[in-house]
């Protein structure tokens, strides 16, 4: 009866389960911290190793999508703000600037009716090309006051620009000629032979304005008077007038 008895208690140790597993030693206990510990350094490295390789990309990398969303639109918003400051200052420059060119333009313009006027007045010296017109009175010869005037308005019919008689009466066109004791009354001052007559235009039509059929030299030649014409690429005019104040016309409006 021993026998079976022994049998039996050798199958029950050859055929043991998990439950009845030893129980492990310290050692043991000792190996899983380590492989922790290693564990725990290899992510830590690589961690690091993943911040060091980022850099210093963004300072942003760490938020959420929404917030990323948010910061794009936001700098979206600014970036259109900006940029409508900017057009709207190109705007006010460019405004400016025509502005100024406008204004610019109109002084110019100002000032050359302004010297226009000057001139067509009399106030003021010029320089040119022109003709000057000698008229000499030969013994029996009279230049009559139509012969002078119609000489003046044919140059003014060609756009002479100014006139003057004897280098001391400027021609404007409240202008009066008269006969005078020894001569002709020009504006009130006693001129006599010869009548130098200078004008500032165009010399050749200038020129031509005096010497057509029936023109002003025909008729001074008519009056015994003899009648030099030169054409001059300069010619100075020095007589000026006093400007005088209106008595009684004031501009309208």
């Amino acid at each position: 009866m021993s026998e079976p008895d022994e049998h039996e208690h050798h199958g029950q140790e050859g055929h043991e389960g998990p439950e009845h597993r030893a129980p492990e030693g310290p050692g043991a206990g000792r190996r899983r911290q380590v492989v922790v510990a290693v564990l725990l350094a290899l992510l830590g490295f690589a961690v690091v190793a993943q911040i060091q390789n980022a850099g210093a990309q963004s300072s942003y990398a760490g938020l959420r999508e929404q917030d990323l969303i948010d910061i794009l639109q936001g700098l979206a918003g600014t970036t259109q703000r900006t940029q409508d400051e900017i057009e709207q200052l190109t705007a006010t420059r460019d405004a400016l600037r025509s502005e100024s060119s406008r204004r610019r333009a109109a002084l110019d313009q100002a000032a050359q009716e302004l010297d226009d006027l000057n001139v067509l007045a009399g106030l003021v010296p010029v320089t040119g090309p022109g003709i000057r017109v000698t008229i000499s009175e030969p013994s029996g010869g009279e230049v009559s006051v139509g012969s002078m005037l119609d000489t003046i308005q044919e140059l003014r019919s060609v756009e002479a620009e100014a006139i003057q008689i004897n280098g001391s009466v400027r021609v404007v066109a409240s202008t009066s000629i008269e006969e005078g004791p020894t001569g002709l009354l020009v504006d009130g001052l006693q001129l006599s032979a010869p009548y130098v007559v200078e004008a500032i235009g165009v010399p050749s039509t200038l020129a031509g304005a005096m010497s057509f059929p029936l023109g002003p030299r025909s008729q001074l030649e008519s009056d015994g008077a003899v009648v030099e014409v030169e054409e001059l690429q300069s010619l100075d005019i020095s007589t000026v007038r006093q400007p005088q104040r209106s008595r009684y016309a004031e501009p309208a409006g």
